[in-house]
């Protein structure tokens, strides 16, 4: 059964009434943290090790008092030593270490003070044990429950190539796709759920492979294919010879495991990719790590053809972030400081954010509507805390009976995509569920009770289609739709094979030489101009060639937005360098353009400038944007240049 933080803290402070005198650490180490551990209700022994032996890059030995491989390297010290010694040796311990093993985190202590570093986001807590109880969320990692960062590159990318290295070994030994393809995004998905909590203990998966699947990998597949079955199948219906290690898997459901493929053969060369893959450390890879994914088994070529641009999660949150969270979040600043009826505006504001539905008619491998849902959920948590607080006692702790799974009206079935390929299509939906999994992780952290959504009862709803020839009102009626983003595929005209020259063209009713995206603007402005009544209809935030504001292309197109379909232009990023997380970048220049309803467009309209496409750019308030990106009626006010 989980702990609940409520009695994770009252633990912790049991703990360090027990230990306030300890402080010998021959004698009192190892009972000390198998202690901690059970705070939280792990067993020690199932996640960290006591002196695990290291060599040095001088061949001197070392010892290690406590070791998580990737998560943990404590340094242990008797009372009154100092600290600092003991960080340089655990340091040391660290970079002695196989890059897979390196931990995330140094705790260093000498009973009575610790602290805590946290590597990859470069901060440190520091605390006395009778403070334990205040910081131990700090801990959270232990439950699989930790905060994650922002800026997730390289964690993503070293996740991607682990598996594509698997990848092509197994496509070179005669495992292709389809089969390849679907067999990856099961793996990845099971990956993520044996470090971050969704399988239960963690790494029951890594502990199966390395310990019952032979050295020479020949049972490695229809281990894998017994496991995928297992997780498709309700507990209640699973046989009840079916072997207790397998047992232990839980029903995932949401057909991510539905259905058979073929079974992969797996040599010793196989087993060790797949194990080094499982030793990784998942808990810190972002969902948008599937993008990267796709991008780096697709070959050079049909990634140009098809015009696929995969995308670093600044690059999106410059696109909904003026869409529609700034002004959510302003909106959310001005309820927090209401006196009257402050708690029913908030709970209507948290109702809102969940009746508010987004469709990427491009949506590739998700990953804008995984960084929309993250950053939705984030903002609702801060919601919920403002609605809660109230509630709390003197120690800060919510009331026993706060059921954590009710407070969050969010979830994924609010979010549509479109995408013409059906391996990139699995991979957002499985991208979505685990975006999904990261907040409820978050949530749990925040409100003091772990919860998770498995089996899973909801799924986003993204559609295996050619988004120009289909009807976006079968997926989404427009009149149910809050936003439309995305990044459709680039395609210069002069680059675009004949039929998709003539697809444009048919859409446009023109005969010009528009770009490829220049379609999917179109198809948006058709979409809106189904809602009668403007100041109902979605907002559109796209990524666009910059072609599309200069030159020939400004007259054929933007009339038809203006005129046709009743849109202007709210916000703009004029041209910059788009980047990809992807092996084999693409090297692009684009702009984004956010359109509204002519009748509901801001007075004030944000401009952003770029001195170096590859910088950050200047932020400017406008009267007015042309659609060669200037200024249509000069600034509102000179002086006014924000950075």
């Amino acid at each position: 059964m989980a702990v609940s933080w409520n009695d994770i803290r009252a633990r912790a402070a049991a703990f360090a009434r027990k230990w306030k005198d300890a402080g010998y650490e021959k004698g009192e180490t190892q009972t000390f943290y198998n202690e901690f551990f059970e705070i939280f209700g792990v067993r020690r022994e199932s996640v960290a090790l006591y002196e695990s032996r290291v060599r040095f890059l001088d061949n001197r030995r070392g010892y290690i008092d406590l070791f998580w491989p990737g998560q943990l390297v404590v340094e242990q010290k008797s009372a009154g030593l100092d600290l600092g010694a003991a960080r340089k040796r655990a340091e040391e311990y660290s970079l002695a270490l196989p890059e897979i093993e390196r931990p995330r985190r140094i705790l260093v202590s000498d009973f009575q003070r610790f602290e805590l570093y946290d590597l990859l986001e470069r901060e440190v807590q520091i605390f006395r044990l009778d403070e334990l109880p205040e910081v131990v969320e700090s801990f959270g990692f232990i439950l699989g429950v930790q905060k994650q960062p922002l800026d997730q590159d390289p964690a993503s990318i070293e996740a991607a190539e682990l598996l594509g290295r698997l990848r092509d070994t197994l496509e070179a030994a005669g495992y292709h796709r389809p089969d390849l393809d679907l067999f990856l995004v099961r793996l990845a998905f099971c990956l993520f759920a044996d470090d971050t909590g969704v399988f239960e203990p963690r790494d029951i998966l890594m502990e199966f492979v390395e310990e019952r699947t032979g050295e020479d990998g020949s049972d490695l597949g229809p281990f894998l294919a017994h496991v995928f079955q297992v997780l498709d199948t309700p507990v209640q219906d699973r046989q009840n010879t079916l072997d207790e290690d397998l047992a232990r898997f839980p029903h995932v459901n949401g057909d991510l495991f539905a259905g058979p493929i073929r079974i992969a053969s797996f040599d010793r060369e196989m087993r060790e990719q797949l194990l080094a893959a499982c030793r990784f450390d998942w808990s810190a890879v972002s969902p948008a790590i599937f993008g990267s994914l796709f991008q780096s088994v697709m070959d050079p070529e049909e990634r140009r053809r098809q015009g696929a641009h995969y995308t670093t999660e600044a690059n999106i949150l410059k696109v909904i972030e003026p869409l529609f969270l700034e002004d959510l979040w302003s909106e959310f600043e001005h309820l927090k400081s209401l006196r009257r009826g402050r708690e029913a505006r908030l709970r209507a504001f948290q109702q809102r954010l969940g009746e508010m539905r987004f469709l990427d008619p491009a949506c590739g491998c998700g990953n804008f509507l995984v960084i929309a849902y993250r950053e939705l959920r984030r903002l609702e948590i801060q919601v919920i805390r403002e609605i809660l607080e109230p509630r709390r006692d003197e120690s800060g702790a919510l009331p026993l009976r706060l059921d954590v799974g009710s407070l969050s009206v969010l979830d994924v079935d609010r979010f549509y995509g479109i995408e013409i390929e059906e391996f990139p299509a699995r991979i957002a939906e499985v991208a979505l569920w685990m975006m999904d999994h990261l907040m409820n992780n978050e949530l749990s952290r925040e409100f003091g009770q772990a919860f998770a959504r498995i089996p899973l009862e909801r799924s986003p709803h993204i559609r295996c289609a050619d988004a120009l020839e289909m009807d976006w009102e079968e997926l989404l009626p427009a009149n149910e739709c809050s936003f439309v983003l995305g990044n459709p595929p680039f395609g210069g005209a002069k680059y675009q094979p004949a039929e998709k020259r003539d697809q444009v063209r048919r859409i446009a009713g023109t005969v010009g030489t528009l770009d490829y995206v220049t379609a999917w603007f179109l198809r948006a402005g058709e979409y809106l101009r189904g809602v009668e009544q403007p100041e109902e209809r979605p907002r559109i935030g796209f990524v666009a060639t910059n072609s599309v504001t200069q030159g020939e292309q400004v007259g054929q197109l933007w009339p038809l937005l203006f005129d046709r379909y009743g849109l202007e232009i709210a916000f703009a990023h004029r041209t910059f360098a788009w980047g990809s997380e992807a092996p084999g970048m693409a090297h692009v220049h684009v702009v984004i353009l956010g359109l509204d309803a002519r009748e509901r467009v801001p007075k004030q309209r944000w401009l952003f400038s770029y001195e170096d496409p590859k910088g950050e750019p200047e932020k400017s308030r406008r009267r007015a944007l042309s659609p060669y990106l200037f200024d249509a009626r000069g600034l509102q006010d000179p002086h006014l240049v924000v950075r």
